[in-house]
């Protein structure tokens, strides 16, 4: 019999890859989807009907204490995906980051506690660093929230670390850099280029050029949450890990590098709006994954050009092109 694992967050972009990862390791997954009452499950509604056999989806909000206890009862493990992520419209509703970033995580650390579960995999993100004062960013360098976003995390973070040491809560987190790949919402700068240059646009709109980013592919991202629920608990319970590739690069060379792949040529124009108030601005971010090497054996399978050049090809797709409003800045 297959063991039952539970996700939060499992129709967004990273939690539907980790589904999919989750169901071929052998897996029973119980999913929860944010509850809309137009009965959809965001990403999980596009997967193979083979993975959504295994797949339990229960529609709930980590804001609510009883969806929480109801999503992980029974569960082997949980992963804690569910979050408002969207750096610019933190700025215009923090509040909303506090709910489900900073409650919802104490609501699925309630859970764990009280029903004993055995393991649970925990979110961070890069951005709780600030700009690197030192390269590579290892899991020791300052944290400095430069966003109501990065704040919200960081105090999820803390939370989680809290309760494993006040508690003795299982949990681990991860802190994966720039995630990137097919489903990613067109808030991030790689779905926001490739969605336009799919769609015949040969003027790109974007905000700063000359931030450096270190971008991991999905599949090694949902590879790395894989590993840490699954590896020997003295080894990573407790524990912080980045998960990255310790290379970067410009948003300005990125575009070129995505515009050669798909075989364009474009101009980038910058959108005032889309620009991030000057101390809130990340300007670099290079990750040392040595930690989780060491710990579990993990490193990325994918070099960030196969990476782009099957995002491209998932959004050059029309029926997953449809899907976007590339005419519109996403916040």
């Amino acid at each position: 019999m297959s063991s039952v694992v539970a996700v939060t967050g499992a129709e967004g972009f990273i939690g539907s890859h980790l589904v999919e990862l989750l169901v071929q390791k052998g897996h029973r997954v119980r999913a929860m989807s944010l509850y809309n009452s137009f009965g959809t499950w965001g990403w999980l509604d596009s997967l193979d009907k083979d993975v959504m056999d295994n797949v339990d989806v229960v529609m709930g909000d980590v804001r609510d204490p009883h969806s929480c206890r109801e999503l992980i009862e029974g569960a082997e493990a949980v992963y804690h995906l569910a979050a408002l992520i969207a750096i610019p419209y933190s700025y215009r509703a923090p509040r909303s980051y506090v709910d489900t970033n900073v409650i919802g995580t104490l609501n699925v650390l309630d859970a764990v506690r009280s029903l004993g579960t055995p393991r649970m995999v925990h979110t961070s993100t890069s951005e709780t660093y600030g700009t690197a004062r030192t390269v590579p960013i290892s899991e020791t360098h300052p944290l400095q929230a430069q966003s109501p976003y990065a704040a919200s995390k960081l105090s999820a973070d803390k939370l989680v670390e809290s309760y494993h040491l006040s508690f003795e809560v299982p949990a681990v987190t991860l802190r994966p850099f720039n995630t990137f790949g097919p489903r990613q919402s067109a808030r991030a700068v790689i779905p926001t280029v490739v969605s336009q240059i799919a769609a015949g646009k040969e003027v790109i709109q974007l905000g700063d050029l000359t931030p450096t980013r270190d971008f991991l592919f999905v599949k090694d991202t949902a590879k790395a949450f894989h590993t840490v629920a699954n590896a020997p608990a003295e080894k990573v319970v407790g524990e912080l890990f980045n998960a990255g590739t310790n290379t970067e690069v410009s948003i300005g060379q990125l575009v070129k590098d995505i515009a050669a792949a798909m075989g364009r040529d474009v101009e980038v124009v910058q959108d005032p709006n889309r620009i991030r108030p000057k101390n809130s601005e990340v300007m670099r971010l290079v990750a040392d994954a040595a930690k989780l090497t060491a710990a579990t054996g993990w490193t990325p399978e994918f070099t960030r050009d196969e990476g782009l050049r099957q995002t491209a090809e998932w959004f050059q797709d029309p029926k997953n092109l449809a899907q976007y409003k590339t005419d519109i800045y996403n916040q």
